[in-house]
């Protein structure tokens, strides 16, 4: 058993307290006293112990073009530089290259990420073998992949391994025919599952889809049934009231990705309405070659000041929301009910913030100077599932080495 000790904690309540918190195992089994004794003691030296990022949209994989594709518009840095690349891919090719987002992932305090991608094999098997807790969401479209393959993969992968889960999904509403998405509503149907798809990043996506069908893609989702029971809009920038009102019956969860929105010159999204609306808020970095980092920090900042810029006002979005969208809200949207706070019971999915760095100087309001001044300086330590992999800079019990060779290798070949 691990006692973190002398130190602050970001509470289940998000009030930042002086307790003990003890981890046995995967889980968090007693705040503020315990009666067996602590294996190991974990001094926090007045540092804050809080629930991990998650990474609520990500192509992890996609580390293999990170500042390979820059300065294009999305269709552009999808049909000339993306695609080619992709169709060249590997299995193995997928391990490795998402074992180096791990390693990103950990640096920025971020314990799981909601993966859209292909060889679901291969990013379970090396999530296990990292120890990195993994949601998985097919990309289902015209080109790649079926119904009846996703159907076999939810049910694969939601039986597979404690840190791998898996949802239903699609790449999106241009890529993707209404006979296929009708199949996958009829599997939200009989499994009561929610479903998670690119949705309104771009205006001519949405343009193209009302020439298509007279209606935005997320309506054209409500009609054929494919939110019925909750589910996603990874981006969600170009949404209107009505889509909004959609997503609040539904309970859908607007994912904001505002680095990689701003970099493809994309759009920002309509946060302050959103949250004035009372709509589920997630945070997700997009992948590492549109972004280009995977860093929850930079996008947290991202979605404040550039929220603010959007309205004129710079009393438009608290910070403390998008901190908990960061957060909370990314867990629940990707399913991760038990590992979202610091409570006794819960997985132990816990980072470290050091506060003795300057940009955390001086105290005053803590949660609000980690979105506003925070960086991955900051992250001191990243426990998942009751297991440090991260811990004063170092990587524990894994060969950077070797996996900074093998994602070189794979960019090299396929170029």
């Amino acid at each position: 058993m691990i006692k973190f000790t002398n130190g602050l904690v970001l509470n289940k309540d998000f009030e930042i307290v002086k307790t003990d918190v003890f981890v046995e195992g995967n889980k968090i089994v007693a705040i503020g006293n315990c009666s067996k004794e602590a294996d190991e003691i974990y001094d926090l030296k007045g540092n804050l112990l809080m629930p991990s990022f998650k990474n609520a949209h990500t192509h992890s994989a996609m580390t293999f073009a990170r500042s390979f594709a820059d300065d294009l518009p999305l269709d552009k840095w999808l049909g000339e530089k993306i695609f080619p690349l992709e169709a060249k891919l590997e299995a193995q090719d997928i391990y490795d290259l998402s074992a180096l987002a791990f390693l990103e992932y950990l640096t920025s305090g971020i314990s799981a990420c909601f993966d859209m991608y292909y060889f679901p094999e291969a990013m379970a098997k090396a999530s296990v073998d990292f120890g990195f807790r993994t949601v998985m969401c097919c990309a289902v479209n015209n080109f790649k992949e079926s119904v009846e393959i996703l159907e076999d993969f939810y049910k694969k992968y939601n039986n597979y391994d404690e840190l791998v889960s898996y949802k239903l999904g699609f790449h999106a509403e241009y890529t993707t025919s209404k006979e296929i998405m009708q199949g996958i509503a009829a599997l939200a149907e009989k499994y009561k599952a929610p479903v998670y798809v690119h949705s309104s990043e771009t205006k001519s996506e949405v343009d193209g889809c009302k020439e298509r069908y007279g209606k935005s893609p997320t309506k054209l989702f409500d009609e054929l049934g494919l939110f019925n029971y909750g589910g996603a809009g990874f981006h969600s920038v170009w949404v209107d009231d009505e889509d909004l009102e959609i997503y609040k019956k539904r309970g859908v969860w607007a994912v904001i990705n505002a680095g990689s929105n701003a970099k493809l010159a994309s759009g920002i999204a309509p946060v302050s309405k959103m949250l004035d609306k009372g709509i589920n808020l997630a945070v997700g970095t997009d992948g590492p070659s549109s972004n280009n980092a995977l860093d929850m920090f930079r996008e947290m900042f991202l979605i404040e000041a550039m929220q603010k810029l959007n309205d004129k006002n710079a009393a438009s979005t608290d910070p403390i929301e998008i901190f908990k969208a960061a957060t909370i809200g990314s867990a629940h949207c990707m399913g991760l009910d038990d590992c979202d706070v610091i409570d006794i019971g819960k997985k132990a999915d816990l980072i470290v913030i050091d506060l003795h760095r300057p940009n955390m100087q001086p105290i005053n309001n803590i949660l609000k100077n980690l979105v506003y001044s925070g960086s991955k300086e900051n992250v001191k330590m990243t426990m998942i599932n009751g297991k440090i992999l991260y811990k004063n800079g170092k990587f524990l019990n894994v060969d950077i080495d070797e996996i900074y060779k093998n994602a070189q290798n794979v960019i090299d070949r396929i170029k």
